[in-house]
């Protein structure tokens, strides 16, 4: 690379470190990763990626801006609420560093062209909440002999892994099968702090960084995990097993539906975006998340309530009501007058409340509405 007064200025902090310099910037130039997911991790990533030198990004992601996305997803502003993520990072990362190349796909990734977008590229970054995206991912980048990089926030807790590189651990090896559906709460349910979604996005960033490099020591075969709380960062070991990966290899991605629930093969037509004025509106989050905010009018009958659940030490099993019976109660105390009284009911994504449902309809009770993305969905498409 010819000396260019420009280009050694923008990185000069860089090259003057001890173990880096020029020959570890040129790496940076000539590289190529693929960030899959420009939300709360890929934010930080694409950023510290492009403000570094990578030569070349692509950047997948189907979804849009929202003002929910603002408070983690920097990279994001108020005036690209309703864009395309992936292009809104584009012009971030343009505005950032008018050398770097950006490619953009506004779609989510899926199977069939999942090699031929990450072939050509040094390494893949999984930024995705999605467990059937981060398996794909795997599988993947397996598949085209690239490393990739792995993290996960949930709640004050965050975890994040360097996968196939070389012959050490895959994603499989940590986690070889999915959760059961609903066991593991999405971001909506959990909550997130902003930074500690900047930490785990910039933890990415260097180890992709010291993957593309070769500087320092990677975290393959070793899972960092983060207690935000405590502000204390644990290093897990993990093995590799050769059997794993040829059957990931063999067998393809495992198949994982982050959004399956019990209760989703709901009756057509029942998935509601908006409340009518007159409707019985039903809550099903925990009382101390219908106190935070609420729909107005809304019955707060928490969803760990029903089946019995609500059953308190040392009560007979009898005098407990069950939020089931209870809401099917409601419902029908208003359908006595109006057979066709509209009824939604919603939690904070929509999954609770998919289950809520199911547990009515076993009732009996039908024509339920599950307001759309539940209520963080719902606010969202009121401030737009």
């Amino acid at each position: 690379m010819e000396f260019d007064p420009q280009w050694v200025a923008r990185y000069q902090r860089q090259l003057s470190l001890r173990g880096f310099g020029r020959q570890a910037q040129e790496k940076l130039a000539g590289s190529h990763v693929v960030v899959v997911g420009a939300g709360g991790l890929g934010s930080p990533a694409l950023l510290y990626l492009a403000a570094a030198g990578v030569g070349a990004l692509t950047i997948i992601d189907g979804d849009e801006v929202s003002l929910s996305n603002l408070h983690r997803q920097i990279i994001h502003t108020t005036e690209t609420i309703g864009t395309p993520k992936a292009a809104s990072a584009r012009d971030t990362i343009k505005t950032l560093n008018p050398h770097i190349a950006v490619a953009v796909i506004n779609a989510e990734l899926d199977r069939e062209h999942a090699r031929e977008i990450f072939a050509g590229a040094d390494l893949v970054i999984d930024g995705t909440d999605n467990l059937g995206a981060r398996y794909l991912i795997s599988w993947a980048a397996l598949r085209s002999g690239i490393p990739h990089i792995w993290g996960s926030i949930l709640g004050f807790d965050a975890q994040v892994s360097v996968f196939g590189l070389g012959d050490g651990p895959i994603y499989e090896d940590v986690f070889p099968t999915p959760p059961p559906p609903g066991s593991v709460p999405s971001c909506a349910q959990a909550g997130v702090l902003g930074p500690v979604v900047g930490v785990v996005g910039s933890a990415m960033a260097l180890e992709a960084i010291k993957v593309l490099t070769g500087i320092g020591k990677p975290l393959s075969g070793r899972l960092g995990y983060f207690d935000a709380l405590l502000g204390e960062w644990e290093y897990i070991p993990v093995r590799a097993n050769a059997i794993t990966r040829e059957s990931v290899l063999s067998s393809g991605p495992i198949r994982a539906d982050a959004n399956e629930e019990p209760g989703n093969q709901l009756e057509e037509g029942l998935v509601v975006d908006d409340i009518a004025e007159d409707a019985v509106v039903i809550d099903v989050r925990e009382p101390d998340e219908y106190a935070e905010y609420s729909v107005p009018g809304a019955l707060n009958i928490p969803l760990s309530t029903f089946n019995g659940s609500a059953q308190r030490p040392g009560e007979q099993a009898s005098s407990v009501i069950a939020g089931e019976t209870v809401a099917a109660q409601v419902i029908s105390t208003v359908r006595a007058h109006d057979p066709q009284h509209p009824v939604v009911i919603y939690c904070a994504a929509g999954k609770r409340s998919s289950q809520a449902i199911a547990y009515l309809q076993a009732t009996g009770m039908t024509r339920l509405g599950n307001l759309r993305g539940g209520i963080d969905g719902w606010l969202t498409r009121q401030a737009e």
